[in-house]
């Protein structure tokens, strides 16, 4: 029997490794004709410092969610992926991603990029990927290559 994927949610988060993730997700959807969800996870915890700016901030980065997202969805339409969701959703991205969404959403694929954080930021906070890996509760798929399956240089 051949394994199909029937929602796929890809984490997008503005990076290029979150473009990489999409655009190979993109791909995966169209193939075995899923569901694409395109996730996106406000971190909370980023807003709790400065109470006069929490309000003005935290609408700011919905702003640009909704933007990026709203991109996303018309690339993803315009690959030929017909069943498209966007969701923004607020919380620790870690669990977000790994637990709540594919357990509401009944997803059965995650795709996301591989970190972009060095040894020291891991070592301090952790990488979403490596959490997701761990605790997801589908299977996940880390994305570090582009869609010809190489090794792309950011620094360019």
């Amino acid at each position: 029997m051949l394994q199909e994927y029937k929602k796929i949610m890809v984490a997008v988060d503005g990076s290029k490794e979150a473009e990489l993730a999409f655009k190979k997700a993109v791909n995966v959807a169209r193939r075995n004709d899923s569901e694409l969800l395109l996730a996106h996870v406000i971190d909370t915890r980023a807003f709790q410092t400065i109470s006069s700016l929490d309000g003005l901030m935290m609408e700011q980065a919905s702003e640009m969610a909704k933007q990026t997202l709203a991109d996303y969805q018309k690339m993803a339409n315009d690959s030929g992926v017909s069943k498209v969701k966007a969701i923004i959703e607020y919380g620790s991205p870690k669990s977000v991603i790994a637990k709540e969404l594919p357990d509401t959403e009944k997803v059965d694929l995650i795709m996301l990029g591989a970190t972009g954080l060095n040894a020291v930021e891991r070592l301090f906070i952790g990488s979403v990927s490596e959490y997701v890996i761990r605790h997801a509760v589908c299977d996940v798929l880390v994305v570090r290559t582009d869609l010809e399956n190489k090794v792309p240089n950011f620094e360019e």
